[in-house]
């Protein structure tokens, strides 16, 4: 009864995750781009005949091998890998001491592994707080890129049995699976994979920071106040854009709610597993009391005994679906990011236009000695008088170059747009194709890994009926 209870709330939970899942992959159809679909029953057949550990390492492998299927560059020289999280403690810039993770970051040539021999990898440690510092350098530098994200500094959308303490040994080791999922983005990608910056940070372990802010990035960085500004201020933005901004906010929004539902179906799952832990219990005590029986009650205890148990494996292997279905919530507010430097482009470019044409009128006016519009050189000129004609001369020099100037500035901001929305589109056309490939391989994992565990449970009881029978 329990399981048939546990079944029909999964199943209305499930009904709730289809309606979202139709807006995420709702993209507008001039957005799209078909790519090949793996045969799912032959890949499911694989999947559902392998280990736990055959599983993980399929898993790490299918992270290596698809992340960036366009363009490897230093993956096809390097292997890159963050191999272990380390708990130091030490002092911080204000000379308090504080606990922080390191984590080690292992390069090994390619090569190697394929002739065989297996030489000592460059290593060095590096903490979170400088994997920021590489990415805002990459947003600042590169701004007409989807940058990668980082994976979440404090866990989020936990259920109430997972920690959401930063130094939890379980949030550790995701975050650890993160950040080299990170590196390996960034290090597949055609153009930020050939970045001086983020080699130096793979192979320099002392001076990386000085290296970065010689850079100058900082200064370069758009006020978040700028960006709002021209949002709302720029006349004609550019419908494709405006587009995909709008469903970077839908896709985040998708996630967040999707996340939200695994989270109260972990809690409700976890109590339902659990309650079978007292099937086992109270059957071993119902044994002691019995003789014909006792054998058969004891044999269904421990089958119950092991189910109960079997609930921790499930929720940590779901959590490396919920992490991965993570990195798109985060990927939209990069989407975003693209879409609003945009914006400010076109705003730049329109201020131009319109400081031109305003010089451009001010030279007619002196010209002709007419004022078309109120101004206050108009109200002045009346009060005290006509510019002599020297002075006039003086400002139609200056009107003129300051007109030279502002036509030099037009072009060259209409060159920055035009070369920034052909960048961009490029990379968002990549960055779509590898989320549709993604987030339909991890959905298509969560449900065989769902059909597995009812699989799973059915199996329970009917070892429990074999039990009962016997009696």
């Amino acid at each position: 009864m329990v399981i048939h209870i546990c079944l029909e709330w999964r199943k209305i939970a499930f009904c709730q995750c289809l309606n979202i899942l139709d807006i995420l992959f709702s993209v507008p159809k001039k957005f799209c781009t078909q790519t090949p679909r793996q045969s799912s029953d032959a890949w499911s057949l694989q999947t559902m005949k392998a280990s736990r550990e055959e599983k993980i390492y399929l898993r790490q492998k299918h992270r290596r091998t698809d992340v960036g299927t366009h363009n490897l560059h230093l993956l096809k020289k390097m292997e890159i890998s963050v191999a272990e999280a380390e708990k130091r403690t030490g002092k911080n810039a204000v000379n308090m001491q504080e606990t922080y993770t390191v984590y080690l970051i292992e390069m090994r040539p390619v090569d190697a592994a394929s002739e065989g021999t297996n030489p000592v990898p460059d290593s060095l440690w590096r903490r979170y707080s400088e994997f920021e510092l590489l990415r805002n350098y990459l947003l600042v530098t590169y701004p007409f890129l989807v940058v990668p994200p980082l994976p979440e500094k404090r866990a989020e959308f936990v259920w109430h049995k997972l920690s959401a303490d930063n130094m939890d040994p379980d949030f550790v080791e995701r975050r650890r699976v993160g950040l080299e999922n990170f590196l390996l983005r960034v290090a597949s990608h055609p153009d930020l994979s050939t970045d001086k910056i983020f080699y130096s940070f793979l192979t320099e372990e002392n001076g990386w920071k000085e290296t970065v802010f010689e850079t100058g990035f900082q200064a370069k960085a758009d006020s978040r106040l700028k960006a709002l500004n021209a949002t709302f201020r720029v006349k004609n933005p550019d419908k494709r854009f405006a587009e995909m901004k709008h469903y970077g906010d839908e896709l985040q929004s998708v996630i967040s709610q999707l996340l939200r539902v695994r989270a109260r179906a972990a809690d409700r799952l976890y109590g339902v597993y659990k309650v079978h832990g007292n099937y086992g219990r109270v059957f071993s005590e119902w044994s002691a009391i019995e003789k014909e029986m006792g054998d058969g009650l004891q044999s269904a205890g421990h089958h119950m005994d092991a189910y109960a148990a079997s609930v921790d494996d499930i929720l940590e292997e779901e959590e490396h679906y919920a992490d991965q279905m993570k990195e798109y919530l985060f990927y939209a507010d990069a989407l975003r990011a693209v879409c609003r430097k945009h914006e400010l482009t076109q705003y730049e470019l329109e201020m131009a236009a319109q400081d031109l044409t305003s010089k451009k009128q001010q030279r007619e006016e002196l010209a002709t000695g007419t004022i078309r519009t109120f101004s206050l050189k108009g109200v002045t000129s009346k009060l005290f008088g006509q510019e002599t004609p020297e002075q006039r001369e003086a400002k139609l020099k200056m009107l003129e170059t300051q007109i030279e100037e502002g036509e030099e500035l037009v072009k060259e901001r209409n060159a920055e747009c035009e070369e920034f929305v052909k960048s961009a589109w490029v990379d968002i056309e990549r960055f779509k194709e590898q989320k549709d490939h993604d987030l339909r391989e991890a959905l298509i994992s969560y449900a065989i890994m769902q059909i597995s565990m009812c699989k799973k449970g059915i199996q329970v009881w009917n070892n429990a009926k074999e039990c009962f029978s016997k009696m």
